[in-house]
């Protein structure tokens, strides 16, 4: 991601993923915060979501709240 134009489209595509409830594109660190349902929007989901909007996509370890 290089913009702001970017992160809209990451967004767009995450939040349009079915279980998604909450999420932040962050581009300084290059990163999505995405709260979601495992069971209706799993992992491989998402990360197919971000990879179709035309960007790289790779999973990190979950922050503990």
């Amino acid at each position: 991601m290089t913009c702001n134009g970017c992160v809209k489209h990451v967004d767009a595509a995450l939040r349009a993923v079915p279980g998604v409830a909450a999420v932040e594109v962050l581009l300084f660190d290059q990163r999505a915060k995405v709260v979601h349902d495992p069971e209706r929007s799993p992992v491989p989901i998402l990360l197919a979501a971000v990879e179709g909007a035309g960007y790289e996509a790779a999973p990190v370890e979950a922050e503990s709240t």
